[in-house]
């Protein structure tokens, strides 16, 4: 093994072969234009919600992607569908139908 100075804290990695993507992949089929998400952030500038409390729809969306969603419900449930973020997407995500179908896809086991 080679040493290169540094070693990664355990805490922080992430075991993307552990994680299940079926919620993902029904996301998908549900709200076709989530694959187009860039994460180019403007979502994020916009976000009314974000300005109230903690609520980051990007980092929502890559939790969503991950596969992480232990604590994705309570995060989801921050946004107050205002549709600002539809508004400013250069890729036309339908970010307020991912919203929704998030919660719901969750709300499922």
């Amino acid at each position: 093994m080679i040493s290169f100075g540094f070693s990664l804290n355990t805490s922080r990695t992430i075991d993307i072969d552990a994680d299940n993507f079926d919620k993902c992949h029904s996301l998908i089929n549900h709200v076709p234009s989530y694959k187009r998400c860039i994460g180019c952030g403007g979502c994020a500038a916009t976000c009314s919600a974000q300005q109230h409390s903690q609520f980051n729809i990007l980092k929502c969306n890559l939790l969503f992607r991950r596969g992480e969603y232990d604590t994705l419900s309570n995060e989801l449930d921050k946004c107050m569908l205002c549709g600002k973020c539809l508004l400013v997407c250069p890729r036309n995500v339908n970010t307020r139908a991912m919203i929704i179908s998030m919660r719901n896809l969750l709300k499922t086991k």
